[in-house]
């Protein structure tokens, strides 16, 4: 009869496997919410080890939430393929599937605590915005963007991290509902700003052509219709 032997890990190995614990408990429960010894707990070492591996708890807390704005940034990124409108809603599929695994962590990361509101983290929530940032401007060939089209990009991502947030709390709204909803937001604040400006008025003409009639654009174009008759 033989007993097992547990293996040993090495360094790197350890820290991946505590920063993913750490993650699994932010799923359920705010950072500030979970402590060491939880995580030392879940990882069957001793609290001092947790601390070998990571200086202090909030090394762990920001290693763990790096991890998760990676993860969250690499939701924008999709194949320039087919009619934006389809390639946006498969985008905030994916965001509102983070969201939904990740709550309480989400809203650690994009709001900040007494214990993990450092500038480190500040840092992430911008790297995670500028990501997203990025992304749509590859979306629409735009790489030296005019002044109305970035404030309609960045007001979009403000609405649609806001609109997570806000959905967090109760989720009232069907997720699905809201990821169509925030892809008719981007058209409905792209149109406005067109309405102002000859570039965005071209960039949108542009976009609209690839636009099938049964697309989120279509479908929001048909409900205003409907609404004003």
């Amino acid at each position: 009869m033989t007993t097992g032997v547990r293996r040993r890990m090495g360094v790197d190995e350890r820290q991946q496997q505590l920063i993913g614990i750490a993650l699994e408990l932010f799923s359920r429960r705010s950072p500030d919410e979970v402590s060491i010894d939880e995580i030392a707990s879940a990882a069957g070492i001793s609290r001092p080890l947790v601390y070998h591996y990571f200086p202090g708890k909030l090394s762990l807390y920001e290693a763990a939430l790096t991890r998760a704005s990676e993860d969250l940034a690499g939701r924008f990124v999709e194949p320039r393929e087919g009619p934006l409108g389809a390639r946006l809603l498969r985008v905030m599929h994916r965001f509102f599937d983070f969201v939904d695994e990740h709550g309480p962590g989400f809203s650690a990361l994009m709001r900040g605590g007494p214990a993990v509101g450092s500038s480190r983290t500040n840092a992430l929530v911008d790297s995670v915005r500028q990501a997203a940032y990025v992304q749509i401007l590859a979306h629409l060939g735009i790489t030296e963007p005019p002044a109305r089209l970035e404030l309609v990009i960045r007001s979009w991502i403000s609405l649609v991290e806001s609109t997570a947030l806000i959905w967090l709390d109760g989720r009232r709204i069907p997720r699905r509902e809201l990821e169509v909803q925030l892809v008719h937001d981007f058209a409905a604040l792209s149109a406005v700003s067109a309405v102002h400006d000859d570039e965005m008025a071209t960039l949108l003409r542009r976009v609209l052509r690839d636009e099938p009639g049964d697309g989120p654009f279509g479908d929001l174009a048909a409900r205003l219709i409907s609404l004003a008759s």
